[in-house]
């Protein structure tokens, strides 16, 4: 199929599309490395939203909070003065008042006033920026069609840069604050000290229905040398209105940088089963801690993927090859450690224990073959010696595995096969109803021994000897079998094919595997620089 456009795209991520075009979109994005970046982008904003926005709440005893805080009888005050971020103005019972955030202030109510990033809507990173001072009010807004931007808070380290706003209308009420940005000519930049417009920037936005406050977040990860930026908003659409929305909000990094700490690992390097690791260095900013660490094939593993896939390109021909990744990606398991050993962090934990504080990982493609550059960013805790403990390592592997069958009869005689973690069974041979006409898309069912099991890169061979590539979208559920395996459902569409062949091969090219360490390796995250 053609690349879909980016709106395609955003639609798919976030599930709008019927069934079988998920299908199609999700078997193309598996071979097309573009698409796959805008799918990834997308994706990480969307995890951006889950992890950092949900669903607000107000205390119950909220009423008597606020009326706690005003003095019984007061003069009311009619002209709306502007307070540092330590002081916030509040609307009640017919009183605007200042009032300070501190210990003579009941904690719920001083959460509820102190804005977006005092409450939980956002992710706990922020919050202990937030509770550390780092918030920044600036109350800066811009109007047109009766509709206002306001940008409130801003929070800045060396990992990111936050933004909370509303939208409201000319009476003051706030209004949905999503800016859809996937399906609207309404952009947001980053600009440097320079003048220079910074697209490498991660950058998400953010909202929940029913919350007053919308979130944009800029990426800072590899951008040492930022002192100042200008978050631009052009917006031209808010809430389905047309107009002009343009506003400045500058950040000052200088300061904050200063309250982040460095600990060069000095490239401690290790080698298991093929897969080389290198940690490079351990930053920890107010609002997070991010791991920097590199994962690689050895020379001899990568000598042996070369070789692999000559032999491969004869058997099957370079066109159907070529849509196979081989060692694209190379990952590790890994545990960190408190210094009384306690288990504080884990890749492998489950998200809702208080070992995992995963906030995002990212990484990016270098140049040698499986190599990969990851950041891990954690929840910051208030640990000094902590330890990388490496459990196992992820790669790639070449398989020589092979079903045949013939699609008339799998109605009747469903072929099942047994590899490593999969137990699957081929329960259709069709025709797609929509999209690509040259094409075929095998049903298969079964289980998977593991959440993280791999599904693997597959070539289709006809009874004639033609070969043909294929694509897949795939599930792995939580919900287990009767035989203790995880439910899994995948579609392998093979491209090229007019009809459907008296007889076919698959042939399991490779497939993505996990190996624990023989022996753990440990290494100190220590030495400021």
């Amino acid at each position: 199929m053609n690349c879909p456009t980016a709106d395609k795209l955003s639609q798919f991520v976030d599930q709008l599309l019927p069934e079988q075009e998920m299908a199609e979109i999700k078997g193309h994005v598996q071979s097309c490395t573009s698409c796959g970046k805008v799918v990834n982008a997308f994706q990480e904003e969307q995890h951006f939203i889950k992890e950092t926005l949900q669903t607000p709440t107000l205390p119950e005893n909220f009423t008597d909070l606020v009326l706690d805080q005003i003095e019984p009888y007061g003069k009311a005050y009619k002209q709306r003065r502007k307070a540092p971020w330590k002081k916030v103005m509040i609307v009640a019972a017919g009183i605007v008042m200042a009032v300070g955030i501190g210990a003579t202030v009941n904690p719920a109510f001083a959460q509820f006033i102190g804005g977006l990033f005092a409450t939980d809507q956002v992710d706990e990173g922020l919050q202990i920026a937030a509770e550390s001072g780092l918030t920044k009010r600036v109350d800066l807004e811009v109007e047109d069609q009766g509709l206002t931007l306001r940008v409130e808070d801003v929070i800045a380290d060396s990992s990111r840069v936050s933004l909370s706003y509303k939208v409201l209308n000319k009476d003051g009420k706030t209004l949905d604050t999503n800016l859809n940005m996937a399906d609207s000519n309404n952009d947001i930049m980053a600009i440097d000290q320079n003048g220079n417009v910074l697209d490498g920037l991660g950058v998400g936005t953010g909202w929940r229905k029913g919350s007053d406050y919308g979130f944009v977040q800029f990426s800072l990860r590899g951008e040492d040398n930022l002192e100042r930026l200008t978050i631009r908003f052009n917006l031209v659409e808010l809430n389905g209105v047309k107009g002009n929305w343009q506003l400045d909000v500058p950040v000052d990094l200088h300061e904050n940088r200063k309250l982040t700490k460095m600990a060069d690992l000095k490239d401690a390097t290790s080698i298991h089963h093929g897969v080389q690791i290198d940690l490079k260095k351990l930053q920890t900013a107010p609002s997070s801690m991010e791991l920097y660490f590199e994962t690689a094939y050895t020379k001899e593993e990568q000598n042996k993927f070369n070789e692999a896939k000559r032999e491969f390109e004869e058997k099957f021909g370079k066109s159907s090859v070529d849509n196979l990744i081989f060692g694209n990606s190379t990952e590790i398991k890994y545990h960190i450690e408190n210094a009384e050993g306690k288990v504080i962090y884990s890749t492998a934990g489950d998200k809702n224990s208080d070992a995992a504080g995963m906030l995002q990982g990212e990484g990016k493609d270098l140049s040698t073959s499986g190599g990969t550059g990851w950041i891990h960013s954690f929840v910051p805790k208030n640990e000094d010696q902590l330890t990388f403990v490496l459990d196992g390592v992820y790669k790639k592997d070449l398989t020589d595995f092979s079903v045949t069958m013939k699609p008339k009869d799998i109605q009747k005689n469903p072929v099942t096969f047994d590899y490593k973690s999969s137990h699957l069974t081929v329960k259709s041979v069709k025709k797609p109803l929509f999209g690509e006409d040259k094409s075929v898309i095998i049903k298969m069912e079964g289980g998977m021994d593991s959440l993280d099991s791999d599904f693997g890169n597959w070539i289709a061979v006809d009874g004639k000897g033609r070969s043909y590539p294929t694509t897949f979208s795939g599930s792995i559920m939580d919900e287990k079998d009767k035989n203790g395996r995880h439910i899994a459902t995948m579609d392998l569409q093979l491209h090229g094919l007019e009809e459907v062949p008296e007889e076919l091969t698959l042939h399991l090219v490779s497939m993505r595997s996990y190996y624990p360490v023989e022996k753990q390796w440990k290494v100190p995250l220590t030495g400021e620089y």
